[in-house]
C-alpha cells in the first residue's frame, strides 16, 4: 500500500482571471470605492430580501480558502419570525450581562462613540439573520485546521457580496453563544461565531460619525 508521502494529489487546470495591468487598477479602484461605503447598520427596513441574493452571497463566502480545505463553516439563514424573536431575547439577555457586569470601563468607553447598548431590535426587525457556525470535529466531520481564520475570511467575503448587492449588514457577536445551537437546531460540534442581520437600510438610517485609519497607518512596505 502506498504511503501518504507517495500520493500525488489530483489537480485540475487553473482558470486564472486575466486582467491587463491598467484595467486591474481601474477594477481595484472601483471595488474600493464601493466597499468604502460599507457601514455597519442597525436600522433595517422590513422590505424582503431576495432569496437568491442571500444564496449567492453564501456561495461566494464558501469560496474562501480554508486550512487543509476542510471548509469548517455553516451558514444558517434565519427568516422565521419566531426564531428571530427567540434569538433576540436570548442575545439581549447576554448583552445585559455584558454591559452591566462583564465589560470593563475601558471597553465600555471604546463602545460609547458607537452608541450601542444591550438593546438589539435589529435581530428581530432585519428580514434575514445569518448565523455563522464554526464546524469543529464531531461525528461525520473531519478535524478542521485554522478554523477561526478560515471562517473569518469567509465572513469577509460574505459581507462584501451582500454589500455589493445593496444590502446592509451588522456583525454581532454575543458571548457566550451556545444558545444559538438550540435556536438554530445545530449539533454541539458546531459553534456559533457571528450573527449577521441582513436587509435594506431603513429610510433615513443614520450611522456613527467615525473615520477609518489613513492608508499610512495600516500599510507597511518593506
Amino acid at each position: 500500500m502506498a504511503m501518504a508521502d507517495d500520493l500525488v494529489p489530483a489537480t485540475v487546470p487553473l482558470r486564472p482571471l486575466t486582467v491587463p495591468a491598467d484595467e486591474a487598477t481601474a477594477r481595484s479602484r472601483a471595488f474600493h470605492e464601493v466597499m468604502a461605503r460599507r457601514r455597519t447598520v442597525r436600522d433595517f427596513a422590513t422590505r424582503p430580501v431576495p432569496d437568491e441574493v442571500v444564496e449567492l452571497a453564501v456561495r461566494t463566502a464558501a469560496t474562501a480558502p480554508s486550512g487543509a480545505n476542510v471548509q469548517p463553516w455553516r451558514f444558517v439563514v434565519v427568516t422565521d419570525p419566531e426564531r428571530k424573536r427567540r434569538l433576540r431575547e436570548a442575545a439581549e439577555a447576554e448583552e445585559r450581562e455584558f454591559y452591566a457586569r462583564r465589560a470593563s470601563r475601558e471597553w465600555l468607553a471604546a463602545l460609547a462613540p458607537l452608541g450601542t447598548d444591550w438593546h438589539k431590535p435589529f435581530l428581530e426587525r432585519a428580514p434575514v439573520v445569518i448565523v455563522v457556525f464554526e464546524v469543529h470535529k464531531g461525528p461525520g466531520s473531519p478535524r478542521p485546521y485554522y478554523t477561526k481564520e478560515s471562517v473569518g475570511i469567509a465572513v469577509g467575503l460574505l459581507l462584501a457580496s451582500l454589500h455589493q448587492a445593496g444590502l446592509a449588514t451588522l456583525t454581532h457577536t454575543p458571548s457566550p453563544m451556545r444558545f444559538l445551537n438550540e435556536i438554530c437546531d445545530r449539533p454541539p460540534e458546531e459553534r456559533a461565531a457571528y450573527v449577521i442581520p441582513v436587509g435594506y437600510p431603513a429610510e433615513g438610517a443614520r450611522v456613527p460619525d467615525i473615520r477609518r485609519k489613513d492608508l499610512g497607518q495600516v500599510l507597511v512596505k518593506l
